[in-house]
């Protein structure tokens, strides 16, 4: 088993700042790929960004590519999202999850352990 929590979320202006936490327990942390997925109200849970056991390999979302970066410290077993130039599109529950997989998966099935997620909204 592995437990993740999410924390970081809030509320900002758009154009502005957030980071987002997830602190995971209970396995090997650099055995999983992570990832972080979002879900607006009505919509569907939807990708947005996934990272390597090492770190050493990242995908994005096109919908927030340039403007997110996900990055992770496995001595601490956390992984993050840095999510600049926030839209209120970008308005959400945000979850993180880890998989153990050969690869860098993006769809929800894929994923083996979730957060409880953690609420971003941007006001225009």
């Amino acid at each position: 088993q592995v437990q993740l929590v999410e924390s970081g979320g809030g509320l900002v202006q758009a154009g502005g700042s957030l980071r987002l936490s997830c602190a995971a327990s209970g396995r090997t942390f650099s055995n999983y790929k992570m990832g972080w997925f979002r879900q607006a109200p009505g919509k569907e849970r939807e990708f947005v960004a996934a990272i390597s056991g090492s770190g050493g390999s990242t995908y994005y979302a096109d919908s927030v590519k340039g403007r997110f970066t996900i990055s992770r410290d496995n001595a601490k077993s956390t992984v993050y999202l840095q999510m600049n130039s926030l839209k209120p599109e970008d308005t959400a529950v945000y979850y993180c999850a880890a998989a153990y997989s050969f690869r860098l998966p993006t769809t929800t099935g894929a994923y083996d352990y979730w957060g409880q997620g953690t609420q971003v909204t941007v006001s225009s």
